[in-house]
């Protein structure tokens, strides 16, 4: 079962396969192990059977030397960052320069990269990652571990002492194996999912009580804002990432339906723009279909330190003046936010705002 990537570069990965190998493969799940994503209460009890991806591991301890994995992602590292644990980071490769929670660009910033040789990889390669001796890995979809794209296998770094996570929103991408519960858990993602990945990271760092409060509070920011925006009518959005057209056919920007997409949209009291399409659908979209869109408000999302978002809003009004959002000029402009991760509240309120600003 084979997942379509959501990001630009996760597309180029190809799928996950996980090597066997001999005194370290993946045992069957028991009774004692959990997911982490619903946080165990108390201080963490190690040692702690964690089953992430259906591979299951024991922590003896905290993890205390991290290496982030790229993923197209900034959810891991901002999750890292937002519990306090960014002293535990010894290598990131997670950085797209622009947040919708903009302090945490320079938090990013200033952590360190491991002085790592890439040669054009989108991935840490397998001899590198191990060199740096982590005690943790997480990459952001099952793919990162993917050896046939020169990267190491979760059994690999298993085999050399080296714990991996993969945040749980993504088993099924990358995965050859997918269970219908992964794929189900990605198809159908929401902001719940984020939390979850915030869950585990407490769970497995014994930050529990720091990921309680959070979620806390993302959760009722983004309830006060759907509160406020309950009962109005609900303009038409549409969520298109200019800087990932090479995911299209024809170099059209990239749109984003189903899943967490829809989810971030809902709450933000916004209908969707388009019908009938799923997480597939910018590898399928024609120009037809993109002309025909029935947008109110432009979500205009960038991924990339100098995207001019205010531009390529500009030029896809230009190219599609038929939308009401491009003769009223109404857009919004967003990055990590409509993504699993942390920032979800953020783009929320974001989108909220620009599409019912009375009613804030």
């Amino acid at each position: 079962m084979r997942t379509t990537p959501l990001r630009a570069s996760a597309a180029l990965g190809s799928v996950a396969v996980l090597v066997a190998l001999a005194g370290c493969s993946t045992s069957p799940a028991t009774a004692e192990a959990t997911d982490g994503t619903t946080l165990i209460g108390g201080s963490t009890e190690y040692p702690l059977t964690v089953d992430n991806c259906g591979f299951e591991q024991t922590f003896e301890t905290a993890p205390s030397r991290v290496v982030l994995l790229n993923g197209a992602s900034v959810a891991e590292v901002e999750s890292l960052l937002l519990l306090g644990l960014g002293d535990t980071v010894l290598a990131n490769t997670q950085n797209y320069g622009m947040s919708d929670q903009p302090e945490l660009v320079e938090q990013i910033d200033a952590l360190p990269t491991g002085d790592l040789e890439m040669a054009g990889s989108f991935e840490i390669p397998a001899e590198q990652l191990l060199a740096l001796k982590p005690d943790l890995v997480i990459a952001t979809t099952s793919g990162g571990f993917d050896p046939d794209s020169g990267q190491s296998s979760r059994d690999e770094l298993a085999a050399a002492g080296i714990k991996t996570i993969v945040n749980p929103a993504n088993c099924a991408m990358g995965k050859e194996d997918a269970t219908a519960a992964e794929q189900d858990a990605f198809d159908n993602a929401t902001v719940e999912s984020s939390f979850g990945l915030l869950n585990l990271i407490g769970n497995v760092f014994d930050r529990q009580d720091e990921a309680d409060s959070l979620v806390t509070d993302l959760r009722a920011q983004i309830d006060a804002v759907s509160a406020a925006v309950e009962g109005r009518e609900k303009p038409n959005g549409l969520i298109v990432f200019p800087g990932m057209s090479m995911m299209t056919p024809n170099g059209m920007p990239a749109v984003f339906l189903g899943g967490i997409f829809d989810d971030v949209l809902t709450r933000a009291g916004v209908g969707g723009a388009l019908d009938g399409g799923g997480l597939d659908f910018t590898s399928s979209i024609d120009a037809e279909q993109l002309a025909a869109a029935d947008v109110d408000i432009l979500v205009v999302g960038g991924f990339m330190r100098d995207e001019d978002l205010d531009a390529e809003a500009a030029a896809l009004f230009a190219e599609y003046p038929q939308w009401d959002a491009a003769k009223n000029n109404k857009y919004v402009t967003v990055s990590d936010g409509v993504y699993v991760g942390p920032t979800n509240a953020a783009a929320v309120t974001k989108i909220a705002q620009a599409a019912h600003p009375d009613a804030f």
